[in-house]
């Protein structure tokens, strides 16, 4: 049962860890015991986007993640579910839809693809080398991997493509007018590019969680109608005797939140800190929807808004405050580093309590 559709079981699943808005069954990002890393971001194209209920985004990222054990077997499992079912319904717990199509990252230890996506038609590119970052619009331009089997016969019969000349997705299907949100994205897709350029051959998990909160360029959003909502960074060694290490905030603007370690392992422990509550009654299942809102912070959310609030209020105390959370952070990176370099061997129950470890750590700060 995905957020409003139903569709066949898969024989097998894999354990996966998400960062998801509470009240839909996908996420926007996330990672799965095999070190495949997925994350996707709201799109508008030429095709019309769907409000009939279908596949969200997230249902996809989710999907992907759960039955793909390499970032092109995700990429597979995502492209056949999407020209099978469409994409389409409200992406929004609002009663006024909000909907758009996806563009996707996906990574493992040995591959990484964009896949971006308009109605049930797609383009992927396959990334050889540097870096790539995607904001909000199309970037697949003629470097395309793979297709929709339809893709170029959908935009000539349209009329958005002649047939001659080399085929680029990006000026094929996007808008001829974007949305005016659609401008910001522009800006920040450029800004995203020079500073992953800026540090090409020496990117660490620091330099991504420097980006990720950068306030000047637009990536770390933080105004009234719209906030960052959560951050992720992965790092995937090549080296399979090395695990894969996934930090998450759980909490919203990366730039006064915390980015906290975590390893799949077996015996992990759950965190229910940063678990949303469930309601008997929940608004996103009732139809007609989103007809009632619930509160759905969980207790870090929660504890970690109380602070902002103090923070924002006694700035000593909130300069005091954050540099304690920074140097909790600190303290995982360098934990997580030595663990990479081979220089500590957690026992597997440390690693198993790591975030959430991290996590109480974190609401203690709060109280």
């Amino acid at each position: 049962q995905c957020t409003y559709l139903e569709i066949e079981q898969a024989e097998r699943t894999h354990a996966v860890v998400l960062s998801r808005p509470a009240w839909l069954w996908g996420a926007e990002m996330g990672a799965n015991e095999h070190g495949v890393c997925v994350g996707n971001e709201g799109v508008w194209t030429r095709e019309p986007v769907g409000e009939d209920e279908a596949l969200l985004g997230m249902d996809l990222v989710r999907l992907g993640l759960e039955r793909g054990s390499s970032a092109r077997e995700a990429l597979e499992v995502i492209t056949a579910l999407l020209e099978r079912y469409g994409q389409g319904g409200s992406c929004k717990e609002e009663p006024v839809p909000f909907v758009y199509h996806n563009t996707f990252l996906l990574a493992d230890r040995t591959e990484a693809w964009v896949l971006e996506t308009a109605g049930r038609y797609w383009a992927a590119q396959r990334i050889q080398e540097g870096s790539r970052n995607i904001s909000n619009q199309l970037s697949i331009g003629r470097d395309i991997t793979a297709e929709h089997a339809g893709l170029r016969q959908r935009a000539r019969s349209q009329g958005w493509w002649s047939g001659d000349g080399e085929f680029s997705f990006a000026e094929v299907f996007s808008l001829t007018h974007q949305p005016t949100r659609m401008e910001a994205a522009k800006a920040r897709y450029r800004a995203g590019k020079e500073l992953l350029q800026q540090h090409a051959g020496h990117i660490t998990a620091e330099t991504f969680m420097a980006i990720l909160r950068d306030k000047d360029s637009g990536i770390c959003v933080d105004s009234e109608g719209f906030r960052t909502a959560g951050s992720m960074v992965s790092v995937l060694p090549r080296d399979p005797a090395l695990p894969c290490v996934h930090f998450f905030t759980a909490t919203p603007d990366p730039s006064r939140s915390v980015f906290k370690p975590f390893v799949f392992v077996a015996g992990l422990q759950p965190a229910p800190q940063v678990r949303s509550p469930t309601f008997h009654d929940d608004p996103a299942k009732q139809i007609p929807r989103f007809q009632s809102t619930v509160d759905r912070r969980h207790e870090l959310y929660r504890r970690h808004q109380a602070a902002l609030e103090l923070m924002e209020r006694d700035q000593e105390r909130g300069h005091k405050l954050l540099q304690t959370l920074r140097d909790l952070e600190k303290q995982g990176l360098e934990g997580m580093n030595a663990l990479l370099a081979g220089t500590v061997a957690p026992s597997p129950e440390e690693l198993a309590d790591l975030f959430f470890d991290c996590v109480e750590a974190e609401m203690k700060f709060y109280t």
